[in-house]
């Protein structure tokens, strides 16, 4: 396996909320960045809100002017997933479905270096079950990014049954050259951020749903009498209401047990399109 090299680029498909913070990181840290989605509009606003955070950035006197125009220039809207030919590292954030997953590994296996290193940045789905449609399942590894990544200093490196060490070195190399901490886990539902988080989650929803407290009450009293900086239904608006939706469907389904089991009232809200931040509304109204 070779060392890192930031003359070879990076590649990301899914533009959405962590994949746009994904390519940030990475041309911030000097790396080139081949980026597409299946949806045009989608770059287009990843490349603005992108643009937004480094000249807010720069007005802080965080960055200069130099260091963001250079940093956009980093970054390069592709058409096809045949451009990745060149990559050291392919970086999958689409959304949380296996099959959209798999259909974008099963495409891109057949283009990447027989070096590359596949990696997804799945926050639930079994690392071994996506490996599997690749053509090495030693080069895929998963690389899970917290919301939001330019900001959020953990990867969730996650080992998959036959991902070798020396893809999880590069792969650990790389977390640090774009200043994130990389903390290792193994191919488990949920691995160990969400098999925690999700659950602490769904018993909030559930506090509410049982009209135990109103919102503000229980998110202040986990940030005040258990010093968690965001409350639980505020970082699940954050989180988005759909992706917490489907990470307990995931855990409910693979462990088997009810304690995972997606609240009624969860499952209203994603219904009725109420997904947090993202819609405006969630368990907070967002302007």
């Amino acid at each position: 396996m070779s060392s890192i090299d930031k003359s070879k680029p990076i590649g990301v498909v899914g533009a959405g909320a962590m994949g746009r913070g994904i390519i940030q990181v990475f041309a911030q840290s000097g790396f080139d960045v081949l980026v597409h989605d299946a949806n045009s509009s989608a770059i287009e606003s990843a490349l603005a809100t992108i643009e937004k955070l480094l000249n807010r950035s720069v007005s802080k006197e965080r960055i200069t002017d130099d260091e963001r125009d250079a940093t956009l220039k980093r970054i390069t809207p592709v058409g096809n997933v045949s451009e990745f030919k060149s990559v050291q590292l392919f970086v999958e954030a689409a959304s949380e479905k296996p099959e959209i997953k798999k259909t974008i590994f099963k495409a891109v296996d057949k283009v990447l270096a027989g070096d590359a290193i596949r990696a997804t940045n799945t926050s639930s789905i079994s690392i071994t079950e996506l490996a599997a449609v690749t053509g090495n399942p030693s080069l895929f590894i998963g690389m899970h990014f917290f919301n939001p990544v330019p900001v959020m200093k953990l990867v969730e490196i996650v080992m998959g049954l036959e991902t070798s060490d020396a893809t999880y070195d590069k792969v650990h190399a790389l977390a640090e050259a774009v200043g994130k901490t990389p903390l290792r886990a193994n191919d488990h539902p949920g691995f160990v951020s969400n098999r925690i988080l999700m659950p602490m989650i769904n018993e909030a929803i559930l506090c509410m749903q049982d009209g135990v407290a109103r919102p503000e009450a229980i998110d202040g009293i986990m940030q005040l009498g258990m010093a968690h900086p965001m409350g639980p239904l505020r970082l699940a608006d954050l989180i988005g209401l759909d992706v917490c939706y489907d990470i307990l469907n995931v855990l409910h389904r693979d462990l088997g047990e009810d304690k995972y089991r997606p609240a009624p009232l969860l499952r209203k809200m994603v219904l009725a399109g109420r997904l947090g931040n993202k819609t405006k509304q969630g368990f907070y109204t967002y302007e």
